[in-house]
């Protein structure tokens, strides 16, 4: 019998075969289908969220601003001239999120992306194994009460997350990525998922990891992101301490690999 992790990243191989940036979290957390494109006309920070959650948003955002980290880059966005950074709000996943509409000049530089916050995402945390930080959040409330906002900010933290490793990335690599991962996943599929097969190893060359690999990376940046939010959010010692100790037991267990890139926060 496969362990749960195993269960759990089987089924993500499947959802790739049909979605390369597929995420349990929120529809297209990893990122949207990027292409390249000319600047956009507008450039900044463009809110479009509709009134009847206007309010929420404010404090969604509100609470994001209240740390350096957040402040620093939500201000990075909002006046950079060459970059657009689109927000909006959707019913369709309402307690999570996603990244996508990803667009690239001719240079490979990111140009513009977008930000979908489901419309509860005060509510819900999501699975350890891709987001050991946000979900480390509901049994830390047990002795110490955590704000629904504090757990939306963290949502869209964890969303800037993303904008800047796709950014980091390049669109080539980034657009070569989504391209081959789906192609991956059916030829491992239809082998009887034999990893050693030389055309998956050739593919993983091309693409700098397997389909789980890059989404495990993508996703945990993600939650590295979050966690400068929320080491700055928690004022209180013991809070911060137990946050901590949470969020490495969790990584622990499911992203023993990746230890050393949340380490480099905490400490």
């Amino acid at each position: 019998m496969l362990k749960p992790r195993s269960v759990f990243l089987f089924a993500a191989l499947v959802s790739f075969c049909c979605l390369a940036d597929a995420s349990p979290f929120g529809a297209n957390a990893a990122g949207g289908e990027p292409r390249s494109a000319a600047p956009p006309r507008s450039s900044g920070l463009v809110e479009s969220i509709p009134a009847k959650y206007r309010e929420r948003y404010l404090a969604w955002k509100n609470d994001l601003l209240s740390t350096e980290a957040g402040r620093s880059q939500w201000e990075f966005y909002t006046s950079n001239p060459h970059f657009t950074l689109t927000v909006v709000i959707s019913d369709d996943d309402r307690h999570g999120a996603g990244t996508g509409g990803y667009k690239w000049d001719d240079s490979g530089r990111l140009v513009a992306a977008t930000i979908t916050l489901g419309s509860r995402i005060h509510e819900g945390y999501p699975n350890p194994i891709y987001y050991p930080v946000m979900y480390s959040l509901a049994p830390l409330s047990e002795s110490y009460p955590v704000e629904g906002n504090v757990l939306a900010a963290a949502k869209i933290a964890h969303e800037l997350g993303h904008v800047k490793q796709a950014a980091s990335t390049g669109g080539e690599l980034y657009k070569l990525q989504n391209q081959l991962m789906p192609l991956y996943n059916q030829t491992l599929l239809s082998n009887g998922r034999n990893t050693r097969d030389k055309r998956l190893t050739e593919l993983a060359l091309r693409m700098g990891g397997t389909p789980v690999q890059i989404w495990e990376n993508r996703e945990y940046w993600g939650e590295v992101n979050a966690l400068l939010f929320l080491r700055e959010r928690f004022k209180n010692e013991e809070q911060q301490r137990a946050l901590r100790t949470r969020v490495m037991r969790t990584v622990e267990t499911y992203a023993p690999d990746y230890m050393e890139r949340f380490e480099q926060v905490t400490q």
